[in-house]
């Protein structure tokens, strides 16, 4: 099978090439797509040298399936173009999310909605990728009515220029920064830009983008999204309230029966999710499970998962390999 990889050079990019060779997507010619300065330029995947190619040579290419990480803006500006040539386009930007006539996926959760006339699919973003692959299987048991979301954001979320920010000043080098304030020894309570609503994008793409997930648009969800200084992926504070009663043993048999999801929750011997721990694995992580005790029939758990894997270059390979294994490329 033909792949494209858009955006191959990128953080998540290179990312994506290695969750493909890891995983052994039959492969049979991969086209590394960058920006034009980029083009020529030799990359390695699974021990061949390729080289980098613009845009319209790689639709000329006709390969299968086209997965995006380039940048909102060059997503709806070519992401199109790919599937008039009907290539199916499967893109990690915001660009297509919202749009109500493309799927928003995360295999374990809605890989059903996929068919062979989806052309462009979108991967969501990471932040909730790692939500709704707990919340599903509790919601199909107990039925959510809220969600409320404290997330501790990696700095690989914002790109190489955060994670050079971080590194330089732990070295106490001065250097381009990717935020407004230091990263290192601090919290920046601060992810997209603002909206009116007070919320930045960030926080708001974490509730709809869950309805839309989830098939269900009853879901209360509100999220607060802060950026921290480390590396291993995201984690997340979440409090879950349901319709319906459950008891705690219950909860982790759900839980560690669930695809995609590793149950750490064992705090007699300091077991628990943490982003070091999480770094390069593909699963999703969940543990300090707990009933609120100040509300009827509510869960506080603690989420972490790798935001460049699970959050990005992997859900959208997953979904590359759903559309594969059921014959929709």
């Amino acid at each position: 099978m033909k792949i494209a990889v858009v955006g191959a050079t990128g953080l998540v990019g290179t990312k994506m090439l290695e969750v493909l060779a890891e995983r052994n997507f039959p492969v049979t010619e991969l086209l590394p797509v960058a920006s034009e300065k980029s083009v020529g330029k030799k990359i390695m995947f699974q021990g061949n040298e390729c080289t980098v190619v613009g845009m319209q040579t790689a639709i000329d290419a006709k390969p299968a399936i086209a997965i995006f990480s380039a940048g909102g803006g060059t997503s709806l500006e070519w992401a199109p173009k790919f599937a008039e040539a009907g290539i199916t386009v499967i893109d990690n930007s915001s660009a297509w999310r919202m749009d109500p006539d493309k799927k928003l996926v995360v295999p374990e959760v809605n890989a059903h909605v996929l068919s062979a006339t989806d052309k462009i699919i979108a991967n969501p973003n990471c932040s909730t990728i790692q939500l709704v692959v707990v919340l599903k299987p509790l919601h199909d048991k107990y039925k959510i009515k809220r969600v409320v979301v404290s997330t501790y954001q990696s700095v690989t979320g914002t790109g190489v220029k955060a994670v050079d920010q971080l590194m330089n000043e732990r070295k106490g080098i001065s250097g381009e920064m990717a935020y407004k304030y230091p990263i290192d020894l601090n919290a920046i309570p601060h992810i997209d830009v603002f909206l009116d609503n007070g919320y930045t994008k960030e926080e708001m793409k974490m509730t709809n983008e869950t309805k839309k997930i989830m098939e269900d648009d009853t879901i209360s969800l509100t999220a607060t999204c802060v950026r921290i200084p480390t590396i291993g992926g995201h984690s997340e504070s979440v409090n879950i309230e349901f319709e319906n009663d459950f008891s705690l043993p219950e909860i982790k048999n759900i839980l560690s029966n669930a695809p995609g999801v590793v149950l750490q929750d064992d705090v007699a011997n300091f077991i628990y999710p943490m982003p070091l721990q999480a770094h390069d694995k593909d699963d999703t992580f969940v543990g300090r499970i707990r009933r609120d005790e100040t509300q009827a029939n509510t869960l506080n758990c603690w989420i972490v998962s790798d935001n460049l894997r699970k959050g990005a270059a992997t859900n959208a390979v997953q979904i590359a390999e759903y559309l594969f294994k059921n014959g929709l490329v």
